[in-house]
This record gives structure tokens, sequence and C-alpha cells, in this order.
């Protein structure tokens, strides 16, 4: 298959790497950044600068940019891509990116399936790809109006590049549980660094520290627009998460330890319930 990337950061150049390593498909590629451009082609991530040309010769269309950009692209562009190609974003969100650019697959007859590669690192940009970043991870795909051999292709697709499943689910309920699964996991990281004390961590910090502060290196930019679009599901798991420390933090006020017990013990029965 002839496979376009547009997005060389580390989603796009980690899938470009995993298809040039995996598989003898051929990548046509692009990005912004001319550095990026020359890095990936150096290493051998693609074959092909991705162009208004070449665009309508690609089997698969990778859509590997913030919401936002990824919309503008297929605006853009919407009239070069085949009625043969599939166009999948990869983006963090899917009402936002779904509801912009389903109609325009309908109005342009190409096919257009929404995704989010469960998958990451806390710091992006090409430089931090790697080709096995998606090895035993989870595809998520919500396909509207898709015909299942379409949903064929792509499991087959995902699963020789490394996945390790495909999930099938619909916008709504991507973004429901996505904002607890990621984006409350992403403020909660960030609000916990910002105390004082962070600073003084050294030689005090271990695993724990470590585990909570990991994505706090998130990209602002990326993770604001991120937050706003799905910012409805984000305030109602933000509001239970401080529903809950407020109950530590009154436990603690009133010395209590029979409520700290059963707080704590609610917390340990809930993770290995869902650990089974």
């Amino acid at each position: 298959m002839i496979i376009g990337i547009i997005g060389l950061g580390l989603i796009g150049g980690s899938l470009a790497k995993s298809i040039k390593s995996k598989t003898l498909h051929t990548v046509l590629a692009s990005d912004i950044d001319a550095e990026t451009i020359t890095a990936a082609k150096t290493c051998g991530a693609f074959d092909e600068i991705l162009t208004s040309e070449n665009i309508s010769k690609c089997d698969l269309l990778f859509l590997a940019v913030s919401p936002s950009k990824a919309v503008e692209w297929i605006k853009n562009h919407a009239r070069e891509i085949s009625n043969n190609t599939v166009v999948i974003d990869l983006c963090g969100v899917k009402r936002a990116v779904c509801d912009e650019i389903s109609p325009l697959a309908r109005e342009n007859n190409f096919i257009f399936v929404g995704g989010h590669p469960m998958a990451g690192r806390e710091r992006g940009g090409f430089v931090n790809s790697k080709a096995d970043l998606f090895d035993g991870a989870s595809m998520i795909l919500t396909p509207e109006l898709v015909n299942t051999e379409v949903i064929e292709k792509l499991k087959v697709f995902f699963f020789e590049v490394g996945f390790g499943a495909v999930t099938l689910s619909t916008p709504e309920e991507h973004d429901k549980i996505i904002a607890y699964t990621s984006q409350l996991a992403h403020i909660v990281s960030s609000a916990y660094i910002m105390s004082p004390e962070a600073l003084k961590r050294r030689g005090f910090s271990a695993g724990s520290f470590r585990d909570m502060t990991r994505v706090a290196s998130m990209n602002e930019k990326l993770w604001t627009e991120l937050f706003l679009y799905n910012r409805d599901f984000l305030i109602e798991q933000l509001e239970t998460v401080i529903k809950n420390i407020n109950e530590y933090l009154d436990a603690l006020k009133e010395n209590n330890s029979e409520k700290l017990e059963q707080l704590i013990r609610e917390g340990r029965e809930i993770k290995a319930l869902i650990e089974r």
C-alpha cells in the first residue's frame, strides 16, 4: 500500500518508522518543519514527500497533527483525496474532529475514520519518535457509516505495525472515557508538580514521584486545545476528583483515622477490580 502521513511529530514519526521497519509499504510524508523532514528522510522514515500531486495515490492517509490542524488540512485538500483513500485522524479528541471532517468526507466522496492510538511519551517531536511506540498498544477507531471491509483492512494494518488491539467506539464514548484516562491525569500531574516542595525533592523522591509527574512535560499548546475541545467531559472528571480529594482533606482536618482507612481501602479495592 501507499500510506500518507501528515505531521512527523511523536505520533506521525513513530508511525512512519514503524511502517518502514515492519512492512513493505511505501510512505509519503509531510511536515511544516524543514528540519523534521530532513531528519526523517535521513533516517529512512519515509520514501517521498507528500504533495498535492500524489495525495490521490494514497491507500491510507493519516492526519498526525492537532485537531484544528487536521480539520484545516482536510478543508484545504479534500478535493485532492481519492475516493479509494481511507483517511484516519490520530487526534486525542474525536467529537470536534469527526463533526468537522465527516461531512467533508461525504461531500468529497472519500472514507473517513476517526482514530486515536493509545500510546505516547512525555516528550513529543520527531526526535522522540520510535518504531516500537505502538507495540502492544490499543488503537481506538470511531467509524461512522463505514463498512466492515474497511474496518477489517484497518485492523490488519494496525496489527501489522505492532498494535495489540483495535477498539471500536463512538466519538462521544471516546471523549467521555479519555477525559478520565488521559486528560484528567495530565491536569493532575501538572497541578501536583506546582508545589513549592517540587524544587526541594532531590534525595526525597522515588517511583511515585516519577509516576505522578511524568506527563507534566506536556506541550501546552496541544493540550490546551485538547482540554478545551473536551471541556464538558473534562469538567465532570475534575469535579469528581476534587470531591474525592476533599474527602481526604476533611478526614485529615478532623483527625479521622476511620474515614482515612475507609477511603484508602475503597481506592485499593477499585484498583484491584480494574486489574482483574
